[in-house]
């Protein structure tokens, strides 16, 4: 349908600390906006030089989000799928350095017709661009445009031009909101205001008024702290919102629906007023607020958790996430264990216990491997349910090679590029482009179709022959060993439908309650309220051993 009002853009940005929200408050905007029936499309900024997240080391910035069309992205658009229930994908994620080499690659072809190219106005242009064909592509009513990081990085200046740019291009039609964190140290008991306070001067000082700031608190903000924000950052009181912290973030949206701030932006953006339909997270709340049947310990054992002294759980944000979705559908409460896989390592599978369930997750390379396949081999053992993703099927595989059909020196050409037993492998077409070192071409990436074998748990699970998941990986099974670990008792449940590349792998029940491999990540496609059937099986087990 083709809108009768121009094009409005709601532009987000973050003060005083990184991690304060931002995405969670695009993500809420844009569902109380899309609920009262507008086509809104969200698009995040990111301020780093990659052309993608690809290939970002997760404990620098989080789990990189795998999209439908192969995108590699923030996790902040994963947080705008399961907000909004739909796919998002390349349009929706841009990086600095994207924006670069178009400008550059242009440059280079002679599209700028032998003018000097500059940052203003040619990166600006470029960022304009991408959201005005983002828009286009997608019928967009409203762009909301998350610009990362925070204000007052040298990194994302050319964002807030940009924002600053339209702003004065189309005053009716553009708002900006400033998410910013209110401390409030021990030691004196109140909040801070004063680190908003420059925050918000460091966006005057790029020409940028905010409209609304949006408060990152531990509580709700007391009329005092509005009444200095009104005074020190030129704001009206009543478009001071208050985000305090919470249980579940799926809360969020409602907190700022009842503050008005959904119809609040609209007036500012010269729009008509319509009843937001707020149910499915209303339904969603109560769901995950009411009395649990069971806890439920789950292990995952992981190389990603540490950074410093600190366990990050953002390396595993999806894995979370589904989990949180599954726990919520079958009405348990749940209890994650972090361990690290080189431990493992130095002090045996001793320490991972008798926990519910165990997963073992994506990862990449050799530190830490032989502690997964430890873990994989264990949860066989002890006949505990076990989810291996992606790396963690790969080494599920593994161990049933070395210690169930006696291929001791069974690994990847990954970790081992002399195995005399690659079980998982390199096909040829890869090898080829490897050896040119184009590793981007050897990544299976995005959604892959897969037929699912009749009577096996994989079927059962999905209820279907046909199905789809995305993948984010470069080794495959080596199916010369298939009939090998077939006779052994391992079950290929799901090829590929085109390559007929081994998707996932099972044991049978009568061996093991529950003990999955697949190659792709269910992960990446679990909704808050439609959990993804792979975790909510595992889920399942789990609550009949705890």
């Amino acid at each position: 349908m083709k809108r009768n009002h121009p094009l409005k853009y709601i532009f987000i940005s973050g003060g005083v600390i990184s991690g304060i929200g931002k995405g969670i408050t695009s993500a809420s905007i844009s569902y109380l906006l899309k609920s009262a029936g507008y086509n809104v499309v969200p698009i995040k900024f990111e301020n780093y030089l990659n052309l993608d997240a690809g290939t970002i080391n997760p404990i620098e910035h989080g789990d990189p989000y795998l999209c439908e069309d192969g995108t590699e992205a923030d996790m902040d658009i994963g947080t705008y799928e399961k907000f909004l229930g739909m796919e998002m994908g390349s349009d929706n994620f841009v990086t600095i350095g994207k924006i670069y080499k178009t400008v550059i690659d242009r440059e280079r072809r002679f599209e700028y017709n032998g003018e000097d190219v500059e940052a203003i106005p040619h990166i600006t242009n470029e960022i304009i661009d991408r959201i005005h064909t983002t828009a286009k592509n997608h019928n967009a009513d409203i762009m909301v445009i998350e610009l990362g990081g925070t204000a007052g990085e040298y990194q994302n200046v050319f964002y807030y031009e940009a924002s600053r740019m339209l702003t004065l291009q189309k005053p009716n039609d553009v708002i900006h909101v400033h998410v910013s964190y209110v401390p409030t140290p021990k030691h004196l008991g109140e909040p801070k205001t004063k680190p908003t306070q420059l925050s918000v001067r460091t966006l005057n000082s790029m020409g940028i008024q905010p409209n609304f700031i949006v408060t990152r608190s531990e509580k709700y903000l007391d009329q005092r702290r509005r009444d200095r924000f009104a005074l020190f950052c030129n704001v009206h009181g009543d478009d001071i919102i208050s985000n305090p912290d919470v249980e579940s973030v799926y809360e969020i949206p409602l907190i700022l629906h009842k503050q008005n701030f959904d119809t609040k932006i609209l007036s500012k953006l010269h729009l008509p007023e319509q009843k937001a339909d707020l149910s499915q997270f209303e339904t969603l709340i109560r769901s995950i607020n009411a009395p649990k049947e069971k806890k439920v310990t789950i292990a995952i054992v992981g190389k990603y958790f540490g950074t410093g002294d600190y366990q990050l759980r953002d390396s595993y944000a999806a894995l979370f996430d589904a989990l949180d979705h599954a726990s919520w559908d079958q009405s348990v409460k749940l209890e994650t264990r972090w361990i690290d896989a080189e431990k493992i390592e130095k002090e045996g599978v001793d320490i991972i216990g008798k926990p519910d369930g165990i997963i073992v997750p994506i990862g990449w390379g050799q530190r830490g491997a032989e502690g997964m396949i430890s873990a994989a081999n264990y949860a066989r053992e002890q006949k505990i349910p076990y989810l291996g993703l992606c790396y963690g099927m790969q080494l599920a595989v593994i161990a049933f090679a070395r210690n169930v059909a006696g291929i001791t020196k069974a690994n990847t050409y990954e970790n081992d590029p002399d195995t005399p037993d690659p079980v998982i492998h390199l096909i040829p077409e890869q090898q080829k482009i490897l050896e040119r070192r184009a590793y981007g071409g050897t990544m299976r990436l995005g959604g892959w179709d897969a037929i699912v074998k009749k009577g096996t748990m994989a079927n059962e699970l999905y209820g279907a022959e046909n199905t789809s998941e995305r993948h984010r990986h470069r080794y495959e099974f080596n199916d010369d060993y298939a009939k090998i670990l077939e006779k052994k008792g391992l079950i290929i449940s799901a090829r590929s439908k085109q390559e007929k590349l081994v998707e996932i792998i099972e044991l049978d029940r009568s061996i093991h309650p529950f003990y999955i491999g697949t190659q792709g990540h269910p992960e990446y496609k679990s909704y808050p309220g439609r959990p993804h059937p792979i975790f909510v099986g595992f889920i399942k087990a789990c609550k009949k051993t705890a």
